[in-house]
């Protein structure tokens, strides 16, 4: 199997995956409030999602080691389709509550097993570049989607989640006849223990690399969910700008993905990651001085950019160093990933109404730990000491 005629696949089928996704956020706050939905019942529809997540990725991640990557990618994107097309005849919130359990549990599998997938075909030397293809791809989704959803919106509430599905399903064709399985030629050769626990995760020597993942998530979607808000207090900008401005930041963020192959191999996955935190950092504390719509944009995008190269990184490290099989470690980077997105979009709600630049401060500090940790780990680790440091 040639990498070059593989990797095309995987990133038409995360860039598929992500639109679907995607199309459907900007409606999903509106569908749910003609139903009747409250506010409380709409927060706990969006993070029902990350929960099912959070619980199942590991679990499909696992079950890929054993049987194989295709079927489990199919899964999961049956799953998102079926979930987008229960919106669509959804009459009544506990229909939207069903959807999104059905989405999150079956579409856990996705992002791990893809990732799993990369690892699989590709070289120590060329995994950064694969995870960081998987990235921009995941990136784009979401930049095209939210559009894509908003237009259609137009026409009748229900019409995005009817192509959210369908886009979906259509996905699931294109995997059944383009994709080739991969575990058979996978070079990982790790055990696949049937009986790791959390306990074993969080006690091993990857844990920091999980840790760093839960970071990242928790200052993303912290700043997700408040910058409408400080955008709107600090700069006077309103929804469309936002709109642009987010899609900016993924474009930045997407291209720096684009490029991991050439700076892993010239700075190594130690160095970049390090880069990554401190360049977020400078850019959470850049959004304190925003102004107007240009200096917005220019330092939301910096700090995609730092972001934005971290988690393949993180990604490539892991199914390097750790020892248990490719799904599983993927599946337990995905499960931090989930929990960040739980619980940082509280955290950033709840500095916020206590003072708006608080969220920023905070990922500052939190960016400051999480580099001081990763040092340390790092400065413990031969393999990844070895790596040139900053």
């Amino acid at each position: 199997m040639k990498l070059n005629k593989v990797l095309p696949i995987l990133f038409l089928t995360m860039f598929l995956v992500m639109v679907g996704f995607g199309i459907i956020i900007p409606v999903l706050p509106f569908y749910a409030e003609e139903l009747g939905a409250t506010p409380t019942q709409l927060g706990l529809l969006m993070a029902v999602y990350s929960l099912m997540q959070f619980i199942f990725a590991p679990m499909w991640g696992k079950l890929s080691d054993r049987i194989g990557r295709k079927p489990v990618i199919m899964i999961g994107i049956f799953g998102l389709s079926l979930s987008f097309f229960i919106l669509a005849l959804s009459t009544q919130i506990w229909m939207l509550f069903l959807a999104r359990i059905i989405g999150g549990i079956l579409s856990a599998a996705n992002m791990p097993t893809i990732m799993a997938y990369v690892a699989d075909i590709t070289s120590e030397a060329e995994r950064s570049k694969g995870m960081g293809i998987i990235g921009a791809a995941t990136g784009l989704g979401f930049i095209f989607g939210p559009a894509i959803g908003g237009i259609f919106a137009e026409i009748h509430l229900h019409t995005p989640f009817y192509i959210a599905g369908t886009v979906s399903f259509i996905t699931l064709l294109f995997v059944y006849f383009t994709l080739q399985e991969s575990l058979r030629i996978s070079s990982n050769k790790r055990s696949r223990r049937s009986n790791l626990s959390w306990g074993n995760v969080l006690g091993g020597s990857m844990a920091m690399l999980y840790f760093l993942q839960f970071v990242i998530s928790v200052s993303l979607s912290g700043l997700e969910a408040t910058f409408a808000y400080f955008a709107a207090e600090k700069a006077g900008l309103d929804s469309v700008s936002l709109g642009y401005i987010f899609m900016i930041m993924g474009l930045a963020s997407a291209t720096v993905q684009g490029s991991m192959g050439k700076l892993t191999k010239q700075y190594g996955e130690a160095t970049i990651i390090q880069a990554g935190i401190i360049v977020s950092a400078v850019g959470f504390g850049l959004l304190l001085f925003i102004e107007n719509f240009t200096t917005a944009a220019i330092f939301l995008a910096i700090f995609g950019v730092g972001n934005g190269v971290i988690r393949p990184s993180v990604s490539s490290l892991l199914t390097k160093k750790s020892n248990m099989g490719h799904g599983m470690a993927t599946g337990y980077l995905s499960s931090f990933d989930s929990l960040g997105r739980i619980i940082g979009p509280v955290i950033g709600g709840v500095l916020y109404s206590v003072a708006i630049g608080l969220p920023y401060l905070t990922g500052i500090i939190l960016s400051v730990l999480a580099l001081s940790l990763y040092r340390v780990y790092a400065s413990r680790d031969t393999g990844i000491g070895s790596s040139r440091q900053i």
